[in-house]
């Protein structure tokens, strides 16, 4: 059996500071104008008291650490092509709010040599020590075509 792009314990960081910029155009791409990430007035009234990012723009984030885990692994050298295979137990701990920096710690804690996939660990914590997100991640190589 040939060796893995990834082992168990690889790992990459990725940080981003939450803009508002980044909320508003997350909502106008995906049409989620809810009130708790684009209402200001609204939220200063309820428990979080202001407005939170959405919950599926970490997801964004994480997406930006399998490209940064494919890259650190030349996964894209050779005669398969990276892809992402989904999210598994993805969960949103706490807010995340327009000004925090959040950094995110992908860790593979899996490689399966016969299916050629590797599963990775995702955690997300905010600018205050707060684990705010979790999630899995499946990443698969299939073989290229021949010939192509």
């Amino acid at each position: 059996m040939s060796a893995f792009h990834v082992s168990v314990g690889d790992q990459v960081r990725f940080s981003k500071t939450v803009g508002e910029s980044d909320v508003y155009l997350f909502a106008g791409i995906t049409g989620d104008f809810a009130v708790n990430h684009v209402n200001e007035q609204y939220m200063a009234r309820s428990k979080y008291g202001k407005r939170i990012a959405h919950g599926a723009l970490l997801i964004g984030f994480a997406s930006t650490c399998s490209s940064l885990m494919i890259e650190q692994c030349r996964g894209t050298a050779g005669d398969e092509t990276p892809v992402s295979l989904g999210y598994d137990k993805v969960r949103f701990l706490g807010p995340v709010y327009i000004g925090d920096t959040v950094t995110l710690t992908y860790t593979i804690t899996e490689v399966d040599l016969a299916k050629r996939r590797s599963r990775g660990a995702i955690r997300v914590v905010n600018d205050r020590g707060e684990l705010v997100g979790v999630a899995e991640h499946i990443l698969a190589w299939v073989k290229d075509a021949r010939g192509a």
